[in-house]
């Protein structure tokens, strides 16, 4: 059974962190808070829970488009290819923020994604999520899950998303009601800006 843990993303406890981390550095499943909905996610570097994960999605690892989860864009080039001034720019105005850019990757990423040309990657404006991708020292993956109600398509409840997940997971974080429009998907690897989602990010960036 996944563990429940609150952390407040005022001033994030930095011991509830680390017990998150630990759980996660161990191949552990987190449901965490962004600055849209709640994700599933990982450690990017665990094939195993990488494995879990895309179980869980009913998709085949290789066959997987999971965003990378980033603290900022120090280590953006870790995983993406050189890009230009103007792409740069615009990663710049808008993170962090509510957006997955769509970015070419390098030859550094992760085996499992070796095959990709291209990543998405994510930085939230959110402290909770910031705190545990800086405590693991690499990015987690994220994957929104989804809600099976016709109406509402994300479900924002922590406690319901632990009473639903608790069995699937390893730890549930609790950082408050989510939001449940997701991330504005932006596609930069052809130079100029390709929408492929509308989400909760404006357009005007």
């Amino acid at each position: 059974m996944a563990e429940f843990i609150k952390i407040y993303k005022e001033n994030p406890n930095p011991k509830d962190v680390r017990k998150v981390v630990d759980i996660i550095r161990n191949g552990g499943l987190v449901i965490y808070p962004s600055d849209t909905v709640y994700a599933l996610g990982c450690d990017i570097k665990n094939t195993r829970a990488l494995e879990r994960v895309a179980h869980l999605k009913g998709i085949k690892l290789d066959k997987a488009n999971f965003a990378f989860v980033c603290e900022n864009l120090s280590n953006l080039s870790d995983y993406v290819r050189q890009i230009d001034t103007a792409t740069f720019k615009i990663l710049k105005r808008a993170l962090p923020g509510p957006y997955t850019f769509i970015l070419p990757g390098n030859n550094n990423l992760p085996t499992v994604f070796k095959k990709k040309k291209e990543v998405g990657i994510r930085v939230p404006d959110n402290a909770i999520v910031q705190a545990i991708v800086r405590e693991l020292g690499n990015p987690i993956i994220s994957t929104s899950i989804k809600d099976e109600d016709e109406v509402i398509e994300y479900t924002t409840d922590p406690e319901l998303i632990f009473e639903k997940w608790e069995h699937k997971v390893d730890v549930v974080v609790d950082g408050g009601y989510g939001g449940n429009i997701p991330s504005t998907v932006i596609d930069l690897t052809q130079g100029e800006p390709l929408l492929i989602r509308e989400g909760k990010g404006s357009l005007e960036i």
